[in-house]
């Protein structure tokens, strides 16, 4: 008998990839050239040279029981040093290896903070917009995930609402930073506070809660800035991270939790999440993949086109009359639709080819999310064809 819960989850099949395959069949009907899919995040930047380099040596030189054979339960010993010391010396921490676990990227990263440190019953908080995976990963634990609403002036975190949203039940505060959609950017100021507020829930409560930092756009940062560290603003935080970005290695499935060495249980959460593995048969990163992303860790791929196409898409909705705030990072922007109901407004926009995401599975509706991993020569045209379709949709 087929499980009812993923069978009923059919129905909730994600609205991004449904309109990411919307977009490629309709490129199949009239051309790649004609239609402008501002709808998935896959990076449009090669690889570095040098990560491609290290996967042909290794598969030249290395010993092949290294190369191929069972990586260790906790992950890859060398990837391990090098991910502790490269984060040891950009954010001043004293990371050992055993506080880094490799997982399949930063999906299984969170899947693991969330199993290790949230119990049936208990509660998750996060903050709209946010991204729609959450809410399988949250409710695989047996947990709620409470959405609050964000402060639209600059998307960071309304205080007031996560102050009154807090209680006893609460095990968890989940946080996206650089964010998916909005681009938005935590501050020095935001974390301080953050940290402080749940500092004092912990002692009222008398039981730990922990900050677990979904960070895969940490280098995807503009105007030459940097995202702070949440690590460094709250003990009880477990940094996920994916490579997918930074290196644009999404198909490599590659990331890491990693514990905060302050963190209650520091020492013991490496164990947990290979239970957690054991339980869910994940197990780690392939070796050569971690083998690679060791000898490149402290490198990324040639990230400016994001900030690039950032600047003309902003400039264009300004100019069209959306109102819209500007990104910090990410390849993502998040206007306001020119009509209440976003699901109608992108479903008249895919009439002119152009496909965006409505933002109500993000958990604010009336917004639409645009990916700009394109060629800005795409983005380019595809701004044309957007101010054609508010011309004729709305005499803008």
């Amino acid at each position: 008998m087929i499980n009812e819960v993923y069978r009923n989850m059919l129905a909730e099949k994600s609205v991004i990839r449904t309109i990411a395959e919307q977009a490629t069949k309709r490129r199949g009907e009239i051309g790649a050239d004609n239609v402008f899919d501002f709808s998935i995040g896959n990076p449009s930047v090669p690889a570095p040279r040098t990560f491609d380099d290290s996967m042909i040596e290794l598969y030249r030189t290395a010993d092949p029981m290294a190369l191929h054979g069972y990586s260790p339960s906790t992950g890859n010993v060398r990837f391990k040093e090098t991910i502790a010391a490269s984060l040891n010396e950009r954010f001043g921490f004293d990371y050992k290896p055993n506080h880094i676990y490799p997982t399949s990227g930063a999906t299984a990263a969170l899947c693991h903070a969330l199993r290790a440190t949230v119990c049936p019953g208990d509660e998750v908080v996060t903050f709209a917009p946010y991204f729609p995976e959450y809410l399988p990963y949250v409710q695989a634990c047996g947990a709620k995930l409470t959405v609050l609403p964000p402060d639209t002036t600059a998307f960071q975190i309304d205080f007031d609402a996560l102050g009154q949203a807090f209680n006893p039940n609460v095990a968890a505060v989940l946080i996206n930073t650089p964010n998916n959609p909005s681009g938005a950017v935590y501050s020095e100021e935001t974390l301080t506070r953050l940290g402080e507020l749940m500092r004092r829930k912990q002692r009222e409560y008398g039981h730990d809660i922990f900050l677990i930092s979904d960070e895969p756009y940490r280098e995807i940062v503009f105007d030459g800035k940097t995202q702070p560290y949440p690590s460094k603003f709250y003990d009880n935080t477990l940094s996920c991270y994916s490579f997918s970005k930074s290196l644009s290695l999404p198909g490599e499935r590659i990331g890491y939790v990693a514990i905060n060495p302050r963190a209650t249980d520091a020492d013991e959460l490496g164990p947990i999440f290979t239970q957690v593995s054991r339980s869910t048969g994940h197990n780690c990163p392939t070796s050569s993949i971690q083998l690679a992303v060791a000898d490149v860790a402290g490198e990324t791929a040639d990230l400016a086109v994001y900030e690039t196409n950032m600047n003309i898409i902003y400039d264009t909705l300004v100019r069209l009359g959306f109102d819209v705030v500007r990104p910090g990072g990410t390849f993502y922007i998040f206007p306001k639709a020119l009509e209440e109901d976003a699901v109608a407004f992108c479903s008249k926009a895919m009439k002119h080819d152009l496909f965006m995401v409505p933002s109500d599975s993000f958990g604010m509706p009336g917004y639409l999310r645009m990916s700009y991993c394109l060629d800005t020569d795409k983005v380019r045209a595809g701004m044309g064809r957007l101010e054609e379709f508010v011309r004729e949709e709305y005499g803008k």
